[in-house]
C-alpha cells in the first residue's frame, strides 16, 4: 500500500517518538513535535504507537491514497477534506482507493497528525524513522516531503470495515466514535503554560523572575522544530558570567543575550550554555506544539511535585484511553 504527496504544504515531515540515547553522540532526539497526538494517530490505526506518520504544519497539503487503507487524523484542526466533504477528526476511518485528502482552512492548532495503519515504512536510521532535516537523516531521504513523493505504507493490523457499516459508494467511511475531546490537549491560541523553576532561575534579577511567570510572550516567526522564540518582556541575569554548557531537554527554557526566552522543542540541540530560568511541564508540550507564530502565551510557576502529580494523573487517563481503543477496535475490526 502507500500513499502520494500532491502537495507539502508549508512543511510535512516523517516523524515517529524520536530517536533517544544517542545524545552523548550529539545526535538530537527529534521526534513529533505533539507527541501526543502522533501516538493518538497510531493507536486509532491499530499501530504501536512508535510507528511513523506524518506531521503536518498549519496548510497546503494534500495526498492522494493509492489504496484502501485506514487512517486517523489528530492534533490540530486544519480542516481537513477527502472529495470536498470534511474528514472526522481523532478517530478511525476507512479511505478508499483514489481518494484524495487536503486541508482546506485551519481551524485550531497548528500541527496535524496522518497515520496510516501499517504505519509510514521508510528506512529506520539510528533505531528511528523521524526526519531532522539539518542533518539530512531520517523519513524521506533525510528531507521535508516533496509533490511526487510516494511513502510505502506497512501491513496493515485491521480487517476492512464490515460490508454493514460502510456507508453508500463515498471516498471515506468514519466511525461513529472518537477520543473524548476531554481527554486530548486543549489547542488554545492563547494558553496558559505551566512550568517550573530552571536551573539558574535565582540567577535572574527580581523583577525578571516576576515578569516571565506574569507577563504575555508572542510566538516569534523565527520559531521552528528547534524552537519556540518568543518575544515580550527582556530577562536580565543580576550579573554577567559565563555559563558552562549542559544538558538541556524538551521544554527548557533558555535566555540568550537579548533577554527574549526561547523553548526548546523537538529539533533541539543536546546541550547549551545559556541560562535556563524555567522547564516546561511535560504534559504542556503538545500545547506549546500546537501554537501558531503570531499568538501569544503566559507562564504559571508550578512545583516539581505539582508537576509529577499531574503528569501521572495524565498518565493515568492515557492508559485507560489506549485501554479503551484497543477493545473498540477488536470489536469493530477485528484487530
Amino acid at each position: 500500500m502507500s500513499l502520494t504527496i500532491l502537495k507539502p504544504g508549508i512543511l510535512s515531515t516523517i516523524q515517529d517518538l524520536g530517536r533517544p540515547g544517542y545524545g552523548k553522540l550529539g545526535v538530537i532526539v527529534s521526534g513529533a513535535m505533539d507527541a501526543f497526538a502522533h501516538r493518538a494517530a497510531n493507536w486509532l490505526t491499530g499501530n504501536d504507537e512508535a510507528e511513523a506518520a506524518i506531521e503536518i504544519t498549519w496548510s497546503g497539503f494534500s495526498a492522494r491514497f493509492e489504496q484502501d487503507m485506514w487512517i486517523a487524523l489528530t492534533g490540530g484542526n486544519l480542516g481537513p477534506v477527502i472529495s470536498g466533504m470534511p474528514v472526522p477528526m481523532w478517530r478511525p476511518v476507512y479511505v478508499r482507493s483514489g481518494s484524495m485528502l487536503s486541508f482546506q482552512k485551519p481551524v485550531s492548532g497548528f500541527r496535524s497528525y496522518l497515520a496510516a495503519a501499517g504505519g509510514m515504512d521508510v528506512p529506520v536510521v539510528l533505531n528511528s524513522r523521524s526526519t531532522y532535516m539539518r542533518a539530512g537523516i531520517g523519513g524521506m531521504k533525510g528531507r521535508a516531503l516533496a509533490a511526487g513523493d510516494e511513502i510505502s505504507i506497512g501491513k496493515s493490523a485491521l480487517n476492512p470495515p464490515r460490508k454493514n457499516t460502510w456507508k453508500g459508494s463515498g471516498s471515506f467511511f468514519a466511525v461513529n466514535w472518537s477520543i473524548p475531546p476531554s481527554l486530548f490537549p486543549e489547542y488554545d491560541e492563547s494558553p496558559v503554560i505551566r512550568a517550573i523553576y530552571g536551573n539558574q532561575y535565582h540567577n535572574f534579577d527580581e523583577d525578571s523572575r516576576a515578569l516571565f511567570f506574569s507577563q504575555t510572550y508572542k510566538v516569534g516567526p523565527q520559531s521552528d522544530r528547534m524552537g519556540y522564540r518568543l518575544i515580550g518582556p527582556k530577562l536580565r541575569l543580576r550579573s554577567e558570567r559565563e555559563y558552562i554548557s549542559e544538558a538541556v531537554s524538551l521544554g527548557t527554557v533558555q535566555v540568550p543575550a537579548d533577554g527574549q526566552p526561547i523553548i526548546l522543542m523537538a529539533d533541539r540541540q543536546t546541550h547549551g550554555g545559556y541560562p535556563k530560568i524555567a522547564q516546561v511541564t511535560s504534559i504542556d508540550i503538545p500545547v506549546i506544539a500546537q501554537i501558531p507564530p503570531g499568538a501569544s502565551v503566559t507562564f504559571r510557576s508550578v512545583t516539581l511535585a505539582q508537576a509529577e502529580a499531574a503528569y501521572l494523573d495524565w498518565n493515568r487517563k492515557i492508559s485507560g484511553l489506549k485501554t479503551m481503543i484497543r477493545f473498540r477496535l477488536k470489536e469493530d475490526f477485528h484487530a
